[in-house]
């Protein structure tokens, strides 16, 4: 069954999960008491623990992947399947609190379109140099956005399911899809907000590979950029180029008496740079003019 809020609108909780059994035991048990007319779907991503049989003692629905396809993937997997009017996307891996999630659908009914929870404190984050890491791409999209981003990659959060569905087909199928749905938001003009969380330390092992993982996510910082403003990422880097490229010529005049062929090289290379820029936001303006339609 699909509950009614206390505005009219519908929830599902959409919780993707691969080999989360032990984790997701409790995490249903707590959300089938304390929201028992809401509709909650597991999307088991290739589990090979019991993940069907812990869904089928809890009466939620469950949506079976044959093999693994990635996070993202479940997660889009999971909200074509909602029902609901609003979904709210928890983790599997039981760091995600139940108690949270009567706070951010509130937050939801001010008027917002997505509420992520954003994660305080060193005790929410699961090592040092995630940590970091995820510090610098929360400082990436605010300069990107014009807002403050408190968390770019907290899974868990709540979106009114029409917003959410306009951008599936920008969402990736691996761990990125927070960050990319955030700045999706942002870039076509829907509200969002943060609500603090203290995420709860993860039972079993992450799925996550800090150095493979890490190299991907550095990639993503330069998505980030693409998908939202291309010039704020292009500009700044043809600019270093124009400067080097003037460096060079007033040294190699003033010492050589000369234009020379490297000073041309970062001239070009820097115009270069700059019309991929402009060609880059153009496609993004199209990008988005399509989700609008």
């Amino acid at each position: 069954m699909v509950a009614s809020s206390q505005d009219g609108k519908k929830i599902t909780i959409v919780i993707p999960a691969k080999n989360e059994a032990k984790n997701l035991e409790p995490l249903l048990s707590e959300i089938v008491e304390t929201h028992p007319d809401f509709e909650v779907i597991v999307v088991n991503d290739g589990s090979t623990d019991n993940t069907s049989s812990v869904c089928k003692n809890h009466g939620v629905k469950e949506i079976c992947n044959p093999y693994s396809k990635g996070n993202g993937a479940a997660i889009k997997s999971g909200a074509r399947a909602a029902k609901g009017d609003v979904i709210v996307f928890m983790d599997g891996d039981g760091q995600h609190q139940v108690k949270d999630i009567s706070a951010l659908l509130a937050k939801l009914y001010n008027g917002y379109d997505m509420v992520v929870g954003a994660r305080q404190g060193a005790e929410s984050q699961a090592n040092i140099a995630r940590g970091l890491g995820n510090k610098a791409y929360n400082r990436l999209a605010s300069w990107m956005v014009g807002h403050k981003i408190e968390d770019l990659t907290s899974g868990f959060r709540a979106v009114r399911a029409s917003r959410f569905r306009q951008f599936l087909y920008l969402y990736p199928n691996g761990f990125s899809y927070p960050t990319t749905s955030t700045m999706a938001f942002f870039r076509a003009g829907y509200s969002v907000c943060y609500y603090p969380i203290t995420a709860l330390k993860r039972d079993g092992e992450s799925h996550i590979n800090f150095f493979k993982d890490g190299i991907r996510f550095l990639l993503i910082i330069f998505k980030v950029g693409t998908l939202y403003s291309p010039l704020k990422i292009f500009t700044p880097i043809s600019f270093v180029f124009f400067g080097l490229g003037a460096s060079y010529y007033i040294h190699t005049f003033l010492t050589l008496g000369r234009f020379t062929n490297m000073s041309a090289l970062l001239f070009t290379t820097s115009i270069i740079i700059f019309l991929m820029g402009l060609i880059s936001e153009q496609i993004t303006v199209l990008t988005y003019t399509k989700s609008d339609k």
